[in-house]
């Protein structure tokens, strides 16, 4: 008789040989199509988390993975050492839709924000003239930019940055939505730069009040400081605009992405300006063996062109208006709040129990919907943008369903 291998024997078997750094919520998928995803047992769940926004295009979506198997089939891999026949293909796509001059490829989102880091640095001091390692960069409390030593420098968050020290010094921060505190420490002729998620994601959907993001931009053009969207988590249609930026009419002088940049089939991000700040860097001062390989670029053209063709912005815009209503609709004392943009929105969590979100998460799985808590006590909800309003509403009823039915 075969032995039926169950979800607990893959947690178990992550718990023995891998590191301790997540705590997953416990399902084990292992299939996914558009805004669908299956355990090891077969049951179908709604994702309604969309790996953090890296699947806005769907999971598996049939255009991006034949591109990926396309040219893996003929070249994956030359580093920059050699020119490849896809990368100036990418770079010239993504510069005319983005509407910069140039573009920085790189792989994983924490590589994305640290190249903007060195950008602003090196154009700090070879074009504003700011003296030698005297930049500063100003960023916001409650940011999440990443996970590598230097990011983690400027958290404000204990779990990110708490023993990990001693930390990366060059940068400042700020109160999120303060343009009073953000005028105030750009007057220090030293700062080269301020770098914002135009919504902060990790900390519960935080959405700046309107007009926050065209103020900071206008305070740093009247001090010559470069203005830096991390538009990673915000961007590439998931706010109901192809980058989150675009509902303020506001253009970063530079621009991070990264995650649905690959439909979530492969690491690709990229930074985004133009020649005045890109050229500030020079050959052999920044790099990475696999930013801008051919399968990486050709998988970046496809899922761009996917946001483009569906038409995947206007209806993130649409279906999150629809989502938000809905949720607000539910009466319900556990929800005290529904906050987002497109479809990237967060309910904040009423109850006693400090644990409530993560128990309602579980019921949610339990009822054929994955979502994630953050910061305790807000749930996202960011399906791919692929959601049909069918299904949609089919997911507003597991989630009012599950919220009627709660108990701790």
């Amino acid at each position: 008789m075969q032995e039926v291998i169950t979800a607990q024997y893959y947690i178990d078997l992550e718990d023995q040989h891998g590191a301790h750094n997540y705590h997953p919520l416990p399902v084990v998928l292992s299939r996914g199509e558009g805004v669908y995803v299956w355990d090891v047992e077969g049951k179908r769940y709604f994702d309604f988390l969309s790996a953090y926004s890296a699947v806005n295009q769907g999971h598996s979506h049939p255009k991006i993975v034949k591109a990926l198997t396309d040219q893996a089939q003929v070249l994956a891999l030359t580093s920059r050492a050699f020119h490849n026949n896809v990368l100036g293909e990418f770079e010239k796509y993504a510069t005319s839709l983005f509407g910069y001059d140039k573009l920085l490829p790189m792989n994983t989102g924490a590589e994305g924000v640290e190249t903007a880091i060195k950008l602003c640095r090196k154009w700090a001091y070879t074009v504003k003239g700011v003296e030698e390692n005297k930049a500063v960069i100003l960023v916001a409390c409650g940011n999440f930019h990443g996970r590598t030593t230097t990011i983690v420098s400027f958290s404000c968050d204990p779990s990110s940055y708490g023993g990990f020290g001693p930390y990366t010094p060059g940068f400042r921060t700020v109160a999120y939505n303060d343009l009073n505190g953000l005028e105030e420490a750009l007057k220090d002729k030293n700062v080269a730069a301020f770098m914002v998620e135009p919504i902060q994601g990790e900390a519960g959907v935080f959405v700046p009040d309107d007009g926050y993001l065209k103020g900071a931009y206008e305070l740093c053009k009247k001090n010559n400081v470069l203005f830096v969207a991390d538009e990673i988590q915000t961007g590439l249609a998931r706010t109901g605009k192809m980058l989150c930026c675009d509902h303020e009419d506001v253009r970063p002088d530079v621009l991070i992405l990264g995650k649905a940049l690959s439909g979530g089939l492969y690491p690709v991000s990229a930074v985004l300006c133009d020649d005045e700040i890109m050229l500030s860097i020079k050959p052999g001062e920044h790099g990475s063996t696999y930013g801008g390989n051919p399968l990486g670029c050709r998988v970046a053209i496809a899922a761009l062109e996917v946001l483009v063709e569906e038409k995947l912005a206007e209806n993130a815009e649409r279906l999150g208006k629809i989502l938000r209503d809905e949720l607000r609709a539910i009466d319900t004392d556990l929800i005290s709040l529904v906050r987002g943009k497109g479809l990237l929105n967060a309910i904040v969590i009423n109850h006693k129990d400090p644990k409530a979100a993560w128990k309602l998460c579980l019921k949610l799985r339990d009822n054929g919907l994955l979502a994630k808590p953050t910061h305790g006590d807000k749930i996202r909800f960011a399906p791919p943008l692929v959601m049909t309003e069918e299904q949609l509403m089919e997911c507003v009823e597991i989630i009012r369903k599950t919220i009627e039915e709660f108990t701790v």
